[in-house]
């Protein structure tokens, strides 16, 4: 009993710390937008997903949204869609295994624990890449300042898996989400919050039972560029 009364008293230190620290940040962690796409470009005005962001930015009283991809071939283009102005960020991994290929889970798990050292990652938004962390942030809370954002930025990420259990495979922009909140917030709130992003969805996504239903069609029409609509 005492030792779980301990266990008990640390969790709830972990998670106050963490809500009271995310709570007067920059950054409103959401979580993960979709399973797997439904139509290519998702992030793109009016498509369903980039909807569902608009909507949960609104929830928020919010006139901007970040969204955080794994970098491929995209300008990553921030836009207006409807009331909210999406901006998109990649992440481009030096030293990764690329957004189509096996995930390196030893890789994976090395970040997870220590983060990434600084000179690892760029970034990619609006056809521009960042050699630095914090040259692409300014470039984002620019965006939203020149866009009227007033408050704590909701952030999320992508989330489509191109293969595999897209409930297992945390899909595109989840890693970038991660490193965000841990440069933002710290390795403990990171943790907390990216957990909280991967429940998210099953909460929150209207086509959950769509996508996750025909997921393995979905993604044999992605993969064979069925899904293309521009």
């Amino acid at each position: 009993m005492k030792w779980s009364l301990i266990a008990i008293a640390i969790l709830v230190v972990i998670v106050g710390y963490s809500v009271v620290t995310v709570s007067s940040g920059p950054l409103a962690p959401l979580g993960r937008i979709s399973f797997v796409k439904v139509g290519n470009p998702d992030f793109y005005p009016g498509h369903p997903h980039s909807e569902l962001l608009v909507q949960y930015a609104k929830e928020k009283n919010s006139n901007c949204a970040l969204i955080c991809h794994f970098a491929g071939s995209s300008n990553y283009r921030s836009y207006q869609d409807g009331d909210v102005f999406i901006i998109e960020l990649g992440l481009i991994d030096t030293q990764g295994t690329g957004a189509a290929d096996p995930t390196n889970y030893g890789d994976s798990i090395k970040l997870a624990l220590f983060g990434a050292p600084d000179d690892r990652y760029k970034y990619k938004s609006d056809g521009i890449v960042f050699d630095t962390y914090d040259e692409a942030m300014n470039h984002v809370y620019t965006l939203a300042k020149e866009h009227n954002q007033t408050g704590p930025l909701p952030i999320a990420w992508h989330g489509n898996a191109r293969q595999g259990n897209a409930v297992l495979i945390q899909g595109c922009g989840f890693p970038l989400y991660f490193h965000v909140l841990q440069k933002t917030y710290g390795m403990i709130p990171a943790y907390l919050y990216t957990l909280n992003g991967m429940i998210f969805p099953h909460m929150n996504n209207p086509y959950r039972n769509f996508e996750l239903g025909h997921a393995t069609e979905l993604q044999q029409l992605y993969n064979e560029g069925e899904l293309d609509y521009t």
